[in-house]
Protein backbone atom coordinates (compact mmCIF):
# COMPACT_ATOMS: atom_id res chain seq x y z
CA UNK A 1 0.00 0.00 0.00
CA UNK A 2 1.50 3.38 -0.97
CA UNK A 3 2.43 5.75 1.83
CA UNK A 4 0.25 8.89 1.73
CA UNK A 5 1.96 12.19 1.15
CA UNK A 6 2.00 14.62 4.07
CA UNK A 7 -0.73 17.23 3.94
CA UNK A 8 0.68 20.57 2.84
CA UNK A 9 -1.41 23.48 4.01
CA UNK A 10 -1.72 26.54 1.80
CA UNK A 11 -4.43 29.00 2.69
CA UNK A 12 -3.46 31.68 0.19
CA UNK A 13 -6.24 32.68 -2.22
CA UNK A 14 -6.37 31.09 -5.65
CA UNK A 15 -6.85 33.65 -8.40
CA UNK A 16 -7.19 31.27 -11.34
CA UNK A 17 -10.39 29.64 -12.54
CA UNK A 18 -10.53 25.84 -12.17
CA UNK A 19 -9.02 23.68 -14.86
CA UNK A 20 -11.42 21.96 -17.22
CA UNK A 21 -12.24 24.64 -19.71
CA UNK A 22 -11.07 22.40 -22.58
CA UNK A 23 -11.84 18.86 -23.74
CA UNK A 24 -11.58 15.94 -21.34
CA UNK A 25 -8.00 14.79 -20.72
CA UNK A 26 -7.71 11.24 -22.05
CA UNK A 27 -6.58 8.51 -19.66
CA UNK A 28 -3.13 7.96 -21.18
CA UNK A 29 -2.22 11.64 -20.95
CA UNK A 30 -3.70 11.85 -17.45
CA UNK A 31 -1.57 8.90 -16.29
CA UNK A 32 1.59 10.34 -17.89
CA UNK A 33 1.03 13.71 -16.24
CA UNK A 34 0.17 12.09 -12.89
CA UNK A 35 3.41 10.08 -12.91
CA UNK A 36 5.45 13.24 -13.41
CA UNK A 37 3.51 15.19 -10.82
CA UNK A 38 3.83 12.35 -8.33
CA UNK A 39 7.60 12.33 -8.89
CA UNK A 40 7.67 16.06 -8.16
CA UNK A 41 5.38 15.82 -5.14
CA UNK A 42 8.25 15.71 -2.66
CA UNK A 43 10.08 18.75 -1.25
CA UNK A 44 13.51 17.08 -1.52
CA UNK A 45 12.92 16.18 -5.17
CA UNK A 46 11.85 19.72 -5.96
CA UNK A 47 14.98 21.04 -4.25
CA UNK A 48 17.18 18.60 -6.17
CA UNK A 49 15.56 19.46 -9.49
CA UNK A 50 15.86 23.18 -8.79
CA UNK A 51 19.54 22.74 -7.90
CA UNK A 52 20.26 20.75 -11.06
CA UNK A 53 18.45 23.22 -13.31
CA UNK A 54 20.33 26.11 -11.67
CA UNK A 55 23.73 24.67 -12.62
CA UNK A 56 25.48 26.08 -15.73
CA UNK A 57 25.04 22.88 -17.80
CA UNK A 58 21.82 21.92 -15.97
CA UNK A 59 23.60 18.89 -14.53
CA UNK A 60 25.08 17.95 -11.16
CA UNK A 61 26.99 15.10 -9.54
CA UNK A 62 25.25 13.06 -6.87
CA UNK A 63 28.26 13.65 -4.62
CA UNK A 64 27.45 17.38 -4.45
CA UNK A 65 23.72 17.12 -3.85
CA UNK A 66 23.41 15.41 -0.45
CA UNK A 67 24.54 18.50 1.49
CA UNK A 68 22.11 20.67 -0.50
CA UNK A 69 19.05 18.83 0.84
CA UNK A 70 20.65 17.61 4.09
CA UNK A 71 19.98 13.96 3.31
CA UNK A 72 22.24 10.94 2.97
CA UNK A 73 23.66 10.09 -0.45
CA UNK A 74 21.60 6.86 -0.71
CA UNK A 75 18.41 8.84 -0.01
CA UNK A 76 19.37 11.47 -2.58
CA UNK A 77 20.08 8.71 -5.11
CA UNK A 78 16.63 7.24 -4.44
CA UNK A 79 14.96 10.60 -5.11
CA UNK A 80 17.02 11.16 -8.25
CA UNK A 81 16.07 7.72 -9.56
CA UNK A 82 12.38 8.57 -9.11
CA UNK A 83 12.86 11.78 -11.10
CA UNK A 84 14.76 9.85 -13.76
CA UNK A 85 12.06 7.17 -13.96
CA UNK A 86 9.49 9.87 -14.64
CA UNK A 87 11.55 11.30 -17.52
CA UNK A 88 12.47 14.56 -15.79
CA UNK A 89 16.18 13.69 -15.48
CA UNK A 90 18.76 11.64 -17.34
CA UNK A 91 21.98 10.30 -15.86
CA UNK A 92 25.51 9.61 -17.04
CA UNK A 93 28.24 7.76 -15.19
CA UNK A 94 31.68 9.38 -15.38
CA UNK A 95 34.21 7.23 -13.60
CA UNK A 96 33.05 6.81 -10.01
CA UNK A 97 30.53 9.69 -10.20
CA UNK A 98 27.02 9.86 -11.60
CA UNK A 99 25.79 13.11 -13.12
CA UNK A 100 22.10 13.90 -13.46
CA UNK A 101 20.87 16.33 -16.10
CA UNK A 102 17.46 17.97 -16.37
CA UNK A 103 15.24 17.28 -19.37
CA UNK A 104 13.81 20.73 -20.22
CA UNK A 105 11.25 19.36 -22.68
CA UNK A 106 9.68 17.15 -20.01
CA UNK A 107 9.54 20.01 -17.53
CA UNK A 108 8.04 22.35 -20.12
CA UNK A 109 5.43 19.70 -20.98
CA UNK A 110 4.22 19.73 -17.38
CA UNK A 111 4.08 23.52 -17.36
CA UNK A 112 2.18 23.54 -20.66
CA UNK A 113 -0.31 20.94 -19.42
CA UNK A 114 -1.02 22.97 -16.29
CA UNK A 115 -0.95 26.43 -17.86
CA UNK A 116 -4.16 28.40 -17.59
CA UNK A 117 -4.88 32.03 -18.34
CA UNK A 118 -4.53 33.44 -14.88
CA UNK A 119 -5.66 36.69 -13.33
Amino acid sequence: MPKPLPLLVDVSPICCPPLGAGPLLDLDHAVALAIRLKALADPARLQLLAYILDQPAQEACTCNMAPIVKLSEPTVTHHLKKLEASGLLTKERRGMNVYYRGVPEAIHAIATALHVNCC
